[in-house]
């Protein structure tokens, strides 16, 4: 057994899908699957129940996957308490940041790299929530800036900002409008990005889309805002974005951003750390205490 095995076991378990785990782990289903059964045929025992539609854990699963999260926690912190152990030294600290940062989150995060200069290097870390949060769990990164909602073990989250979230329409029909109602869209289609590329809020979104009467949905395999724009300036299609991509548009563009009548989405940022190593004797607490300090000053939400 191998640590890897552990670590394909936790993700799959955690998304009960060996796709999804899959694309977390940046690798085929195949191989995953087969590491998963080479594991289940090491300890004797299966690990969990799988068909063509649902993957659930066994008892021995259940069992295993505290066991295993804790043996990756304390393998995944050996570097850090490496460093506490040998003495104090400036140490490199990454911090992941989500793509599109509001600029004045960006202006922050530079202010608390400038106060703790004198005690970390602090770097930044690009990528998208779910692996930004898997990065902070296994202790790669320092914090990470994220989109929430954030659920995971061990993980604070304090939240920075809401951003008005809009609908993307075709300029020509509605050009001129000061706003739009889910009920005007029910004979248009919802066009998103690749699956990966957006925050996990946009599934909550989706639901409230259905629920509204809107069912027809395209999902390109490319992650580019601009591409959704221009399908949608085609016409018949809409999608969901920040209210503020859409200023200075007017009458620019065959595409328009408006805001809802009949609901109020806003996309939510926020801090996020491991608690542990906050704590007065954990290797993070000075940059975690400054960092907080500095994102929780009163924030301009103007650019």
């Amino acid at each position: 057994m191998e640590i890897f095995h552990l670590r394909y076991f936790v993700a799959v378990a955690e998304n009960l899908s060996f796709s999804r785990a899959a694309r977390q782990l940046h690798m085929a289903t195949s191989p995953l699957s087969q590491r998963i059964r080479d594991l289940e045929r090491e300890l004797g025992r299966p690990l969990f129940d799988r068909d063509s539609h649902h993957v659930s854990l066994t008892p021995a699963g259940a069992a295993l996957l505290p066991v295993a999260k804790d043996v990756l926690g304390r393998f995944d912190d050996i570097p850090w308490r490496l460093r506490r152990a040998v003495g104090h030294e400036r140490q490199t600290a990454y911090v992941g940041v989500v793509p599109a940062l509001h600029p004045r989150l960006k202006e922050r995060l530079a202010r608390v790299e400038e106060r703790c200069a004198g005690e970390f290097d602090v770097k930044r870390w690009p990528g998208n929530s779910a692996n930004l949060v898997n990065a902070v769990q296994r202790g790669d990164l320092a914090m990470a800036l994220v989109h929430l909602p954030v659920h995971a073990d061990g993980i604070e989250v304090l939240e920075l900002l809401r951003e008005p979230l809009g609908a993307l329409l075709p300029a020509a029909e509605f050009g001129g409008r000061d706003a739009v109602s889910l009920s005007e869209l029910t004979d248009h289609t919802y066009v998103t990005s690749a699956p990966g590329t957006l925050p996990t809020y946009f599934d909550q979104l989706r639901v409230r889309l259905k629920a509204a009467g809107i069912h027809r949905e395209i999902t390109l395999n490319i992650g580019d805002y601009a591409s959704v724009r221009e399908i949608v300036a085609n016409g018949s299609v809409f999608g969901i974005t920040l209210l503020s991509a859409g200023e200075g548009d007017a009458g620019k563009g065959a595409s328009v951003v408006l805001p809802f009548r009949d609901f109020s989405p806003a996309l939510a940022t926020g801090l996020i750390w491991r608690r542990d190593r906050a704590e007065p004797d954990g290797d993070l607490h000075g940059l975690v205490e400054a960092a907080t300090n500095t994102f929780s000053e009163p924030l301009d939400q103007g650019t």
